[in-house]
């Protein structure tokens, strides 16, 4: 035998143990429904976007049930830039007033969703792009947010505008897809009590969206290899308990600290296991799912 067939017939052998050992992982997933939170640079990035529209179309064919959560902030202020419209951040939330909530719906709705779905398709799959305001999905209360001026020392309330929380999720029409061959794209986009249009944090809503379907998983792709220790060394699985004691000891900072909080709260809520995982990998979620050792950090109930 030739070194080429030699080394042709290793690259099989390899593929075919990748298989034996996805098969258990995938027969136990099976008839499970999985959220997934999609955004950050590997929806930025046209191959990473063409590699998970794969991933996601894989899981629907395994018999998996994946609902797909998006976000798109910086196309949003691309959009805005472009419009030249002023926009303001606080906490990371951004102010959303009329003007720009139109932007956020046509950005959201119209140019990300559907990219996204023609991606699935493009990958073999079928999927349907919604938001929020399909179906009744997501009904909002307004958020609010306190800050303390740095000079007076005085806290007071900032109005963000049309920026919401969800205040209930109704999975009714998402129920309906689950036994069809398609795949729900969600915007983060609901309503108020007034039918006026809210935005959404995407992890927020991804979360609610996980803890209303009672999902096996909820998945966060995030720019970051997972929640790290103080070391800077990935912890592959936390409690919510180990979650809360991390908070306090100053483990978890910054941006990270919004992200486990909706874990928490999805774990909290029913849902078996919250894991914030690395987006700029390619086949992340197949490696978190589907091998022994998973990707990311897993938070799961005490």
């Amino acid at each position: 035998m030739t070194n080429e067939k030699t080394q042709l017939r290793q690259k099989w052998l390899e593929r075919a143990g990748i298989l034996t050992e996805a098969l258990p992982y995938m027969r136990r997933h099976a008839g499970h429904t999985f959220v997934i939170k999609y955004g950050g640079h590997a929806m930025g990035d046209a191959e990473l976007a063409a590699v998970f529209a794969r991933d996601i179309v894989l899981l629907k064919q395994v018999g998996i049930n994946p609902v797909v959560v998006h976000g798109g902030g910086p196309q949003i202020g691309a959009m805005l830039e472009r419009l030249k419209i002023k926009s303001d951040f606080v906490d990371g939330l951004r102010v959303t007033d009329a003007a720009t909530v139109e932007i956020v719906e046509m950005v959201l709705s119209g140019q990300i969703n559907k990219q996204i779905v023609a991606s699935i398709a493009d990958a073999g799959g079928r999927a349907v792009g919604l938001s929020g305001k399909d179906g009744g999905l997501i009904r909002v209360r307004k958020l609010e947010r306190t800050v303390r001026d740095p000079d007076s020392n005085i806290e007071k309330v900032v109005d963000l505008g049309f920026v919401g929380d969800p205040d209930h999720v109704d999975p009714h029409i998402l129920n309906v897809l689950r036994n069809t061959d398609i795949i729900p794209v969600i915007a983060p986009l609901g309503v108020d009590g007034n039918g006026q249009t809210f935005n959404i944090n995407a992890d927020t809503v991804a979360g609610a969206v996980a803890a209303a379907l009672g999902a096996t998983r909820l998945l966060l792709l995030t720019d970051v290899e997972g929640v790290m220790d103080k070391d800077g060394a990935l912890i592959p699985e936390m409690t919510v308990q180990d979650a809360a004691a991390r908070r306090q000891d100053g483990t978890l900072t910054g941006g990270m600290i919004p992200k486990v909080e909706t874990c928490v709260d999805a774990v909290e809520k029913g849902v078996e296991a919250s894991v914030i995982l690395d987006g700029r990998v390619p086949h992340a979620i197949l490696l978190e799912l589907f091998t022994e050792h998973g990707s990311g950090t897993l938070i799961r109930a005490d």
